[in-house]
């Protein structure tokens, strides 16, 4: 699907996260791939990861730093000449943002670095990266159903994902005429390291893998198949999306007996 494109995913933490999974499933499909890493802490991680993938590019990258996000860019450009595609899967909110009811717990601060990180870092992106960009490139990005519905706990971070929702839409219908295409990728809970910090995660996951008219919790796997096909020509004709990877949890308005 994806054979011989040059694609970037930025926020890869852990094997065990999203980005991973959509890594895995990438180079499987023939990608040539990099990766971004916040900081030394994970650059033994990252290296390692990048050795089992084709020997990907690596590249540290501060994405509250608009410096940084130029430099890693410039580094793709003077790597492969131009990007086919992106891959963001970024998010982050202060632990006491993400706890409790929305009007205990907010604050101008929390609110700021959420949104700075979970929504600006890919408008920064995609606005660094787009005149670099392939024509028919596609970028991708995570969200989650707590944009849209009010989820417990989640609290800003709904807020800020809503945020990046928007930014989809408005990039998808500025840069069409350039042949880049811009989605998001909206997946069901999934147990991993990042979502293990929001409180009643597991009742979370519990609830929805009983309540999705599959009637089970989706995969990780799942979700990289679903971004290689967004990120592939397979999927063309697709931009300004929000693509729900949730085993059919958003179409209910509540559950069938």
């Amino acid at each position: 699907m994806v054979n011989n494109k040059k694609i970037l995913v930025i926020g890869l933490a852990n094997k065990y996260s999203i980005a991973a999974s959509i890594c895995d499933v990438l180079y499987e499909q023939g990608a040539e791939l990099a990766f971004s890493y916040q900081n030394e802490r994970f650059e033994k991680f990252i290296n390692g990861f990048a050795a089992t993938h084709g020997d990907a590019k690596t590249f540290v990258c501060d994405l509250s730093n608009d410096s940084e996000i130029k430099d890693l860019i410039k580094n793709c450009v003077e790597n492969w000449g131009e990007i086919d595609g992106i891959v963001h899967s970024v998010g982050f909110s202060p632990a006491d943002q993400i706890s409790g009811n929305i009007e205990d717990c907010i604050t101008r601060e929390g609110f700021a670095i959420t949104h700075d990180i979970s929504s600006y870092s890919f408008a920064a992106v995609v606005k660094e990266a787009a005149p670099y960009m392939s024509k028919s490139s596609s970028i991708i990005t995570l969200t989650y159903i707590g944009s849209q519905e009010a989820t417990p706990n989640y609290n800003v971070m709904g807020m800020a994902k809503a945020s990046l929702e928007a930014g989809v839409r408005y990039f998808s219908a500025s840069l069409g005429s350039k042949g880049i295409r811009v989605n998001a990728v909206s997946a069901g809970p999934i147990k991993t390291l990042a979502a293990s910090g929001i409180k009643g995660f597991k009742s979370m996951l519990n609830k929805h893998g009983k309540e999705t008219p599959l009637g089970r919790n989706i995969t990780a796997k799942e979700v990289g198949n679903t971004s290689a096909f967004l990120l592939s020509d397979l999927s063309s004709g697709i931009t300004g999306q929000v693509i729900y990877v949730d085993g059919g949890y958003n179409i209910q308005a509540m559950k069938f007996d």
